[in-house]
């Protein structure tokens, strides 16, 4: 392990000090890009134009004409959290600007598979849908938009996925012959922030379609509905989705926070803080990340999305308890699925590492005793141990593909996950049946006996474009904490502000004393450590190595409270020994 400290330009922190940036939050922005202090402005106003989104504002003219005409509206929504959530924020926002005709579809990730299907497209028909709308999918699906077409259906594609782009029958490229695409990362769109979740680019075309209802005169800007009321579903699926949090992304995230942090939250939302054992009125991007993010998947992964959209949709306090508690026990039942599969991985991976205590440069792993609805999760912590990006297999479930193996990648730094499944897919022509993603993570559908073709070439294209450098696990650091700042205000502090990917939570980094270390609940070390000689608490979860007496360890700040004293506590990520 490699720790590395951020370059800090002194330019850049005395900007922000000077416009009264809190010191340490001055070097910590500046060490992530930000410049001044206008980029930290987190109000509404500062929101990139939804002008400038290729598409929105033909999907306001449609979904507006929808609404006068009192058409069926059906959402087709994707089965994580990101997919429920910019499902909610379209059922609710259509509902609060004048629809009174729409309803919802999620398609099932063992029968379905992913995405507008033509099936789904014919459900959709068959539930008496005239306009169906894609959320967080449909960039990729020419044959389920071709289905809803030929049915007759009106067809608004908003997705955040990369392009697959298709040869057409007269050789030119093309997309999805949608009626309207709205998605920043098509070709042609120069909307700024390439990096809008799912929900975020659905918000996007409410704010359009809340604009065209003016310029109709259905509303003007004294009552026109305030969408506002959806950012804690926006912020919330945004940081669930783990997209880089850019300028605009880190406002709408805000947003969001600051209503659920004030007590204006869906009564769905509040439920899932409940039972997760978090309190909304301190909300911060790791609760939206580890606690209520993972309980909506859950759904998804293990039984019924419908169940986590429902939670999201409910103002009824009793039934968002019950869904919410539901969700719970399903994301109990996901962990324990979870650690037995990858304890299985681990054993697999563990077999593939040389002599020289090497692993290969990627790792592909299948059991047919896998649960399809986890391989993502363990794919991701066979990645973090190793850093390798790695693929986990499952068989799948679906009914006539007992014959087809479903897997799930997650990626590390310098390797682009879908570009590599583009290169082996022409490289192994017929290998790859299906297959889409980003550069951190993808999927892929092959047959069971090609799982081997698909390790090969998978492992031949890692060798060819990871060098030493990328293979070496490096963290970035903010280097040294300032004795000054050890402080459970500074903590506090530190936690309200939008961190996630792209714009990654403080870790600080320095030579420590180990004064003494012993094991809790079996795996995890517990420490106490003098910092610059003074004595503070630490826990590295999940690691039960011993540590040498002085040793330079990368560390997030948290707060203990112990007899209702609270104290700063080290959360060690990694040693450098």
């Amino acid at each position: 392990m490699k720790i590395h400290v951020r370059d800090v330009p002194p330019r850049a922190v005395w900007a922000l000090q000077q416009a009264g940036v809190h010191p340490l939050l001055a070097q910590l922005y500046a060490a992530r890009g930000v410049r001044t202090a206008d980029e930290l402005d987190e109000g509404l106003a500062r929101l990139i134009s939804p002008t400038t989104l290729l598409g929105a504002k033909e999907a306001a003219v449609l979904l507006a004409n929808a609404i006068k005409n009192n058409l069926h509206i059906c959402i087709v929504a994707d089965y994580d959290c990101d997919g429920a959530t910019a499902c909610a924020v379209a059922m609710r926002g259509l509902r609060l600007l004048g629809a009174t005709h729409v309803s919802y579809l999620v398609p099932d990730r063992v029968i379905d598979g992913y995405g507008l299907t033509a099936p789904i497209a014919e459900r959709v028909k068959a539930a008496g849908a005239d306009v169906l709308v894609t959320v967080d999918n449909g960039i990729a699906s020419f044959d389920g938009v071709a289905r809803a077409k030929a049915l007759g259906m009106q067809v608004l594609v908003t997705d955040h996925h990369l392009p697959a782009l298709m040869n057409n029958a007269d050789g030119t490229v093309g997309l999805p012959h949608a009626d309207v695409i709205v998605n920043p990362n098509q070709p042609g769109c120069e909307f700024e922030s390439k990096s809008m979740a799912g929900v975020g680019v659905m918000f996007y075309v409410l704010l359009a379609l809340r604009a065209e209802l003016r310029e109709r005169a259905v509303f003007t800007l004294q009552n026109q509905p305030k969408v506002d009321a959806l950012l804690p579903l926006v912020a919330l699926g945004t940081v669930a989705d783990v997209v880089k949090l850019d300028a605009n992304n880190r406002r709408l995230v805000a947003q969001g926070l600051k209503r659920i942090r004030s007590g204006h939250l869906p009564a769905g939302l509040a439920s899932l803080f409940t039972a997760a054992g978090r309190q909304a009125s301190v909300a911060t991007t790791f609760d939206f990340g580890f606690a209520l993010g993972p309980r909506i998947n859950a759904a998804g992964r293990l039984a019924d999305m419908t169940l986590g959209i429902e939670c999201l949709l409910t103002d009824d306090a009793a039934r968002a308890d019950e869904l919410a508690k539901t969700l719970d026990g399903i994301n109990r039942e996901r962990r324990d699925i979870e650690a037995d599969m990858r304890e299985q991985a681990q054993l697999a991976a563990d077999a593939m590492i040389d002599l020289d205590d090497i692993p290969p440069p990627a790792i592909a792993i299948y059991d047919a005793s896998f649960h399809e609805g986890v391989v993502g999760i363990v794919a991701s912590r066979i990645k973090d141990k190793l850093h390798r990006p790695t693929f986990v297999f499952a068989a799948s479930q679906a009914e006539g593909k007992s014959h087809e193996i479903k897997g799930s990648g997650r990626s590390i730094a310098g390797f682009h996950l879908r570009d590599a499944l583009d290169l082996v897919a022409k490289r192994q022509p017929g290998v790859l049946l299906r297959f889409g993603g980003h550069a951190m993570a993808a999927g892929c559908t092959i047959e069971e006996k090609n799982f081997e073709l698909f390790e090969d070439s998978f492992q031949q294209v890692a060798r060819e474009w990871l060098d030493a450098a990328t293979l070496t696990r490096r963290i970035d650091t903010d280097g040294p904490l300032d004795a000054q700042y050890r402080r459970t205000d500074v903590v506090d502090t530190l936690h309200k502000e939008v961190w996630g990917q792209g714009f990654a939570a403080p870790t600080f980094s320095e030579e420590v004393e180990v004064v003494s270390q012993r094991l809790v609940g079996e795996k995890h070390l517990a420490l106490k450590l003098k910092h610059q000689g003074q004595p503070v608490d630490g826990i590295w979860f999940g690691h039960t190595e011993p540590l040498p007496a002085r040793v330079k360890l990368a560390f997030r700040l948290d707060a203990d409270e112990w007899q209702g004293v609270r104290r700063v506590r080290f959360l060690v990520e990694a040693a450098e020994v």
